[in-house]
């Protein structure tokens, strides 16, 4: 069984989900790839610890805390590509940026190859079920632009300004 919540956040509604003990997922209402990653039997269901906790980490997070992520239980479901590209979002520091290239150099280097598509990381972390917590607004282009993300750019945006990350100018962050 399945169990989801919403949370209203200072971007607007936010859809939890949860296999009772672990967070399965996290997405802004209206979210591109929402409906493909969501289990399709949930029931509401406020009062399990896990979504207590995750509750207080956004809003530790909206507050401009910086709640660690290993905090939370977290299980997303993802291939194995996906999985090491998940992990690597979650060890880009707060407030700081980087490039799906820069992913792409390490996912390779994990798996023991040469060279890795950045658009094959920009795949996995457009995918990914767990948004703010696993940060994927923390990938930007190449040229520092904020391209692509599934919340959308106005979020991925206001996310990073929450963070303080550096603006070079009105799309592009100082990397």
């Amino acid at each position: 069984m399945y169990y989801r919540m919403d949370y209203e956040s200072p971007l607007g509604s936010i859809f939890l989900a949860s296999d009772g003990e672990y967070l399965i997922g996290l997405w802004f209402e209206g979210q591109k790839y929402f409906e493909e990653s969501k289990a399709k039997e949930m029931c509401e269901k406020k009062n399990l610890q896990v979504f207590d906790k995750t509750k207080d980490w956004l809003d530790r997070y909206f507050r401009g805390e910086q709640p660690l992520i290993a905090k939370l239980p977290l299980s997303p479901a993802g291939s194995d590509f996906r999985q090491e590209v998940w992990k690597l979002l979650c060890e880009i520091p707060y407030g700081q940026v980087t490039t799906y290239g820069e992913i792409a150099k390490k996912v390779a280097k994990k798996l023991g190859r040469e060279t890795m598509s950045s658009q094959a990381v920009g795949g996995a972390v457009a995918h990914n079920p767990i948004s703010i917590i696993i940060p994927c607004h923390r990938v930007v282009g190449a040229d520092g632009s904020l391209t692509g993300y599934a919340g959308g750019v106005e979020k991925k945006k206001k996310l990073l300004e929450l963070e303080s990350a550096q603006f070079v100018s009105d799309m592009k962050v100082m990397i």
